[in-house]
This record gives C-alpha cells, sequence and structure tokens, in this order.
C-alpha cells in the first residue's frame, strides 16, 4: 500500500476553485431545464458561463444547452409617423400665399411710400408745383411708372422743356427739370404772358428784369405744332423772337416795341413819328443803318413824316400826315 501524498498549498487552492466550478455548472443546467417563458416575449439574456479550463488528467464536463428561439426583433418595432407628401398643387399654394403676404406688406408699408419728390434744375417752378402736378405723394414707389410721370408733368407746364424721373427703392422719386428761359414779354388786350426763345409762351410768374416787352396791336400769325408732340405749340415763330431782341439793342430809351400784322415790329420815335422794320431777324443792322440815313436825310431837307417803313431796306418808304 502506497503512502499518503500530501498536497501543496497551491494544488489544494486549484482543487477547491474546480469544486465551484463543479457547483456552478450544476446551478447552470438547473436553469437551463427549466421551461421557457410564454412566445413573443422577449427573453432575457442568458448569462454566459465560462466553461472551466479542465486541467491536466481531469475530467472535461460537456453540457448540451437547449436551442434559444429567435426574437424577430421587426414586429416588435414601434410604429412610424408617416411623413407628408408634397406636390406641385402644395407647392402652388405656398408660393401664392408667399405672393399675396409680400404684395400686402408692399402696399401697406409707409416705408415704401412716396413722400415728396426730389426736384432738382427748377427756378421758375417751386416743387410744391411741381409735386401737386405729379399726384405722387403717399403713393407706393413701385406702382408710379416715370414716363407717364414726365408725359404729366410737360403737359401741365408749358414753361418745362425736358423732364427727367427716376423711381428707385425705398421710396425716392428724383425729379431733374430744365425750364425754358422768357426773353420777351408780350402785351395783349389788356393782359401779358411770357414768351421763350423758341416761341412758347407760358404763365407769367411775377416781374422779372431784363424781359424786353413788346405791345401788341393785334395777334400774331399762326404757328403750326412742332415735332415733339410733348412741347406746346409757340405763340410766334423764333424768327419773330429773334427779330425781336435783334431790335431791342436799338430801341429808344423810354420806347417799347410795338407789333403790327400788317407792318411787324417798330417803334414810336421819340422825334415824333412811327418806325417799323417787319419781322425778319436776318438783316436787322443793315435796316438799322438805312434807317438812321433816312432820318437824317429827312432832317435835314426838313421833312417830319408820320411813319417810316424799312421792312425792305432796298426799298424804304416814309408817310406824311394826312
Amino acid at each position: 500500500m502506497s503512502e499518503r501524498r500530501e498536497f501543496t498549498r497551491a494544488e489544494q487552492v486549484r482543487l477547491r476553485r474546480e469544486q465551484e466550478r463543479a457547483k456552478e455548472m450544476q446551478r447552470a443546467l438547473k436553469q437551463a431545464t427549466q421551461p421557457l417563458p410564454p412566445a413573443r416575449a422577449k427573453p432575457e439574456r442568458a448569462k454566459k458561463v465560462n466553461a472551466p479550463k479542465p486541467a491536466s488528467g481531469k475530467r472535461r464536463f460537456q453540457i448540451a444547452l437547449p436551442e434559444i428561439p429567435r426574437v424577430n426583433f421587426r414586429a416588435l418595432h414601434m410604429p412610424t409617423i408617416p411623413r407628408p407628401r408634397f406636390g406641385w398643387r402644395s407647392l402652388s399654394f405656398l408660393l401664392v400665399v408667399l405672393c399675396g403676404v409680400a404684395l400686402y406688406l408692399a402696399f401697406a408699408r409707409p416705408e415704401l411710400r412716396v413722400a415728396e419728390a426730389q426736384v432738382t434744375g427748377n427756378q421758375i417752378l417751386t416743387p410744391a408745383e411741381i409735386n401737386s402736378a405729379l399726384g405722387a405723394t403717399g403713393q407706393p414707389i413701385f406702382t408710379l411708372i416715370p414716363s407717364d410721370l414726365e408725359t404729366r408733368l410737360r403737359l401741365d407746364y408749358p414753361e418745362l422743356a425736358s423732364v427727367q424721373i427716376e423711381a428707385s427703392l425705398p421710396n425716392l422719386l428724383a425729379v431733374r427739370v430744365i425750364e425754358r428761359k422768357p426773353v420777351i414779354r408780350w402785351e395783349q388786350g389788356g393782359g401779358y404772358t411770357w414768351i421763350a426763345a423758341d416761341g412758347v409762351a407760358f404763365r407769367p410768374r411775377g416781374e422779372m428784369i431784363g424781359l424786353i416787352s413788346v405791345a401788341a396791336e393785334s395777334a400774331p400769325p399762326v404757328v403750326g405744332s412742332g415735332t415733339d408732340p410733348l412741347s406746346p405749340t409757340p405763340f410766334i415763330p423764333v424768327e419773330m423772337v429773334q427779330a425781336v431782341q435783334g431790335l431791342g439793342w436799338h430801341v429808344p430809351p423810354g420806347a417799347v416795341i410795338l407789333y403790327n400784322a400788317a407792318f411787324g415790329f417798330g417803334w414810336n420815335d421819340p422825334r415824333g413819328w412811327r418806325a417799323y422794320f417787319g419781322t425778319s431777324a436776318s438783316d436787322v443792322e443793315l435796316k438799322m443803318r438805312v434807317y438812321e440815313q433816312m432820318v437824317a436825310s429827312l432832317t435835314q431837307r426838313g421833312i417830319r413824316p408820320a411813319l417810316i417803313n424799312v421792312t425792305y431796306p432796298s426799298a424804304p418808304y416814309y408817310r406824311m400826315n394826312q
């Protein structure tokens, strides 16, 4: 009979661990043989049991665990919320709503309404008169058509030779004008008007220094309309304006240029007669030389005429009192 072998301390510890593993395996086997929970219930995850490492020279235990049924996780997912679908009709409706809101804000916002037009280049007309004719104060800036406003101004005020209007956001309306400058103060029938260099007449505004006064004994000839449909018909031809300007340098002090439809322009000479020079502006200086020579000749001869006509410098004549 062999002697009993004594275990070392390390071997005793190893045997104790193997006994504990064997007990653990028995508990796992007992749990595995229990009945399964009802179907579709989420089974608890089986605890992972580490198989004991086989010791050298010891038996191995192999345990057949029952097959765990697979769970269909797709059947357990939560119901999803349906996504809204946007079609062409929805997009069109949204665009209509946005356009409606934009139009409402455009008409309602005071920042987009014209407060007052900014007028430049005016000397005769006041900004208040121009703004009154435009009628743009308080109107939305995007509803104004500059070309229509320009036409309205030129038709209302013949003293405007040119009008340029620009409209810009948010509410700026810029008006640049070029006015006709009066050169003649035409008196006729108890009233008077101003006439510009192009023959256009317009309402006078007070008194202006430097204008050539003309007292008309009869109406001037009718003048045809010009090429610009927005320009008013001239009151007198341009040649008549130039003739008045030429004669204005030779008018005797205190005299006024007269107009007669039969003889043209002239004046009452302080020496006692009336002189006429027609309506042509091309030979005013020649007419004045012929006139002075004719007056000198008549004075030398002691003749005191009632009228001297130099409408045609090549054929001047005089008339005596009847």
